[in-house]
């Protein structure tokens, strides 16, 4: 199976190896020089392309399987990077099939509701915007061509080199745990296995909400990465305090409460997820 893997950072670094043992061909896309020698230096075959310009026929994906994991543009409520490539396909060829890494994001505040695949999209911030407007590009690729989709709704990523470390080290404060909302998290190595799991036992068509099933407060889980290193828990300070202190970023998640439900990934994916808890999480992030 030739399989490529657009946007090949971290995770893809990952599934790119377990794809090979599985006998796969696989290609990473990357748009910088230095990307292209990272992924040559771990035996990856690594091409470079610019999803922010039109593509150019000798990008091959016709037939491939096709994880896209590259970021919106970082500005706007659409992804013109999407947008460039499925325009591309008509020179390029039709990949066989797409998984797609999208947010949970795109639900937007639920007040700390449970929220399974069937809630409808209701981005509050134009990072879940783009996001949205990604998945329903995908969509209509999809259903115009024929050709298979998966999209993955990821909740925040914790794993290897995916800590807050400098933000605990810096000392930068947190709302209380009764102010805090709550926050849904998954592991880099599970996230991997539920990556390959959505290509080969994903159902063409459907949305996968991806998170360890173990929602918490945010501001447990900044104590919990902090008593893990042996760092100082962030300060407190009171939600008015925080809308003076904490940067547009850190506001826009402390405004978005959700419970999100993995039980639809689970079932069909047929996933058994090696850290379930945070507890369980944090021994495999050093």
């Amino acid at each position: 199976m030739n399989v490529s893997i657009i946007g090949c950072g971290d995770i893809g670094s990952r599934v790119a190896p377990a794809c090979r043992e599985r006998g796969d061909s696989v290609t990473g896309w990357v748009r910088r020089n230095d990307s292209v020698s990272r992924l040559k230096a771990l035996d990856i075959n690594a091409v470079q392309i610019d999803l922010d310009r039109p593509l150019k026929s000798l990008v091959q994906l016709k037939s491939r399987r096709l994880y896209y994991f590259a970021p919106p543009p970082p500005r706007g409520t659409e992804d013109s990077r999407v947008a460039n490539l499925i325009g591309g396909f008509t020179d390029t060829g039709q990949p066989e099939k797409v998984v797609y890494l999208s947010t949970s994001g795109v639900y937007g505040e639920c007040k700390g509701a449970w929220v399974d695949e069937t809630r409808p999209p209701a981005p509050t911030v134009d990072r879940a915007r783009r996001r949205l407007d990604a998945e329903n590009r995908w969509r209509a690729w999809s259903e115009h061509s024929g050709q298979a989709l998966v999209i993955l709704r990821v909740a925040g990523i914790y794993g290897p080199g995916k800590l807050p470390v400098q933000r605990l080290q810096s000392g930068q404060p947190m709302v209380a745990e009764a102010d805090s909302p709550i926050t849904n998290r998954i592991h880099t190595l599970d996230l991997v296995q539920i990556c390959l799991a959505a290509m080969q036992r994903g159902r063409a068509g459907e949305v996968y909400n991806v998170s360890d099933g173990h929602p918490g407060a945010m501001t447990d889980y900044f104590n919990q990465v902090a008593d893990f290193l042996g760092l100082p828990r962030p300060p407190l300070i009171s939600p008015e305090e925080a809308r003076r202190r904490l940067s547009p970023g850190m506001l826009s998640y402390l405004a978005e409460s959700r419970r999100l439900s993995n039980r639809k990934l689970l079932s069909e994916l047929g996933v058994v997820l090696r850290y379930p808890t945070l507890e369980q999480g944090l021994p495999a992030c050093v």
